[in-house]
C-alpha cells in the first residue's frame, strides 16, 4: 500500500497584534471612501471633470456677483444671500442627480454590500455614512458661494463693519437656510437611487422629477393671461384659491420656500406670494414630511436587502 505523505508550508501568516478600532474606523473608511467617490478621486481624470465642472458652475454666480459688487461699489442692487440659493439650488439638484447614485448602485449591483456589512458594521451605519459624505460635498458647495458673497458685499461697502453690523443677521440665515438645502438635496437622489442600480437611470427619473414637478406647479398655479391683458390687477390663478396649495407640488421648491421663510422674502415672484398666503408651518412641515419620508424610504428599503 502506498503510504500518504504530507507537507508544511511557511505561508508567512502572522497574528494581528496592531490596534483595533472597531466600529468607528469601520464607519470612517465608508465615509471617507464616499467622499473620495463624490469628487472622483483615486480614479482616472474623466471621473473628476464632472464634479469640478459642477463646483465651477456653483461658485460662478458668486463670483460674478463679487466681481460687479467689486467694481460698482455696491451702487447696483445685487442679488441677494436669499437669491443665491435660489439661483444655485438648481445646479445643486443637477449635481446631486448626477453624483449621488454612485455611492450607492455600484455596491449593490457589484454585489459588495455584503462584504461592508460583516460586522461590526450595520446597515444604519453604511447609510449614515454615505449620506453624511455627499452631504459633506453638497453642504461645501452651499456655503463656497455664500463666502464669496458675503466678503465681497463686506469689502465692497462703504464702511465693512457698519455693514457687517447692520447685516450680521444673515450669517445665522445662512446657515440654517444652507442646512435645509443641503439636507434635501442630499436625501432625495440617495433615495431614488436605493430602488436601481443603474446610476444613469436614477439620474433621468431625479431630472425628469424636478421638471416636471416645475411643469405641473406652473401649470396648475398659472393664470389666463388674455382674460386680464390691459388690466391692472394681476390675474387669478386658474385653479381659484387653491393654486396656493397646488404649488407644492413643485419639488424644486421645496427647500427655496422654506429658504424665503427665513430669509423673510414676502414678494419675489407670483408663486412665492401664493405660497407666503399659506400658514407658515405648512411649507415647513412639507420640507420635513418629505426630507423625514425619503430617509426613511432609504434606510427601509436597505433594510429589506439585508434581512
Amino acid at each position: 500500500m502506498t503510504q500518504r505523505t504530507g507537507e508544511l508550508f511557511d505561508l508567512g501568516y502572522q497574528h494581528y497584534d496592531g490596534p483595533r478600532e472597531g466600529r468607528m474606523r469601520a464607519r470612517k473608511a465608508v465615509f471617507y471612501d464616499g467622499f473620495r467617490t463624490t469628487l472622483g478621486l483615486g480614479r482616472g481624470a474623466g471621473a473628476k471633470v464632472l464634479p469640478f465642472l459642477l463646483f465651477g458652475a456653483a461658485m460662478a454666480p458668486a463670483v460674478i456677483m463679487a466681481i460687479i459688487a467689486s467694481v460698482t461699489n455696491n451702487l447696483v442692487d445685487l442679488p441677494g444671500h436669499d437669491d443665491y440659493y435660489e439661483v444655485v439650488s438648481i445646479v445643486l439638484l443637477i449635481f446631486a442627480a448626477i453624483i449621488a447614485p454612485e455611492l450607492l448602485c455600484p455596491d449593490r449591483r457589484n454585489g459588495v454590500i455584503s462584504l461592508y456589512l460583516v460586522r461590526p458594521l450595520s446597515i444604519t451605519d453604511y447609510l449614515a455614512a454615505r449620506w453624511l459624505a455627499f452631504f459633506a460635498i453638497t453642504l461645501l458647495l452651499v456655503f463656497s458661494g455664500q463666502v464669496v458673497l458675503l466678503v465681497s458685499l463686506v469689502l465692497s461697502a462703504a464702511d465693512p463693519l457698519e455693514y457687517l453690523q447692520d447685516n450680521w443677521l444673515d450669517i445665522p440665515r445662512i446657515l440654517g437656510a444652507g442646512f435645509l438645502l443641503a439636507a434635501f438635496i442630499t436625501t432625495l437622489p440617495l433615495a431614488v437611487a436605493a430602488f436601481t442600480d443603474r446610476r444613469a437611470l436614477a439620474a433621468a427619473f431625479v431630472i425628469g422629477l424636478f421638471v416636471i414637478s416645475g411643469a405641473a406647479g406652473g401649470i396648475l398655479t398659472g393664470c389666463d393671461e388674455n382674460q386680464h391683458r390691459g388690466r391692472s390687477v394681476e390675474c387669478e390663478p386658474i385653479t381659484g384659491n387653491s393654486a396656493k396649495w397646488l404649488g407644492l407640488v413643485d419639488v424644486s421648491r421645496v427647500p427655496t420656500n422654506v429658504n424665503d421663510m427665513i430669509f423673510g422674502v414676502e414678494d419675489e415672484g407670483r408663486r412665492s406670494r401664493m405660497t407666503a398666503e399659506l400658514p407658515r408651518l405648512v411649507p415647513i412641515g412639507w420640507y420635513l414630511i418629505l426630507t423625514g419620508g425619503l430617509g426613511a424610504a432609504l434606510w427601509l428599503r436597505y433594510r429589506r436587502l439585508t434581512v
